[in-house]
């Protein structure tokens, strides 16, 4: 069993929630998350708007902004992983910065509180 942990553009989650109920995957969780990628920031700039550099913090402007995203978690059987990453970069693809980033974790175990069923048979 694997979690699948998928950080995508807010106005792409209509088009990733279509693909993954078209590929067989009906259960998934959506959140609200803020961040930003390693290549928004200018490490110089933020270092010197630390240090109370007004002129360093004028320049950081917008790059330190945290951007509105949603953070998805699937959890899925290991055979199914390489299937829903595949879904899910075909979803959200543009190209260009900010198009998310996709995690894979492992998953020890999991109940269903209402059944008690363990493991894979919880999560179907």
């Amino acid at each position: 069993m694997k979690e699948i942990v998928a950080i995508v553009r807010m106005n792409m989650m209509n088009r990733t929630k279509a693909a993954l109920t078209e590929a067989g995957v009906d259960a998934f969780f959506a959140n609200e998350a803020q961040g930003r990628g390693v290549g928004l920031v200018n490490r110089e700039l933020v270092q010197g708007a630390e240090q109370g550099y007004e002129e360093a913090s004028a320049l950081l402007g917008e790059k330190g902004n945290l951007y509105p995203k949603r953070m998805v978690t699937i959890v899925v059987d290991d055979d199914k992983v390489d299937g829903v990453v595949a879904v899910l970069i075909a979803a959200n693809q543009t190209g260009k910065a900010g198009d998310g980033r996709i995690f894979v974790l492992p998953m020890d175990d999991a109940a269903r509180v209402r059944t008690n069923e363990r493991g894979m048979a919880s999560i179907q």
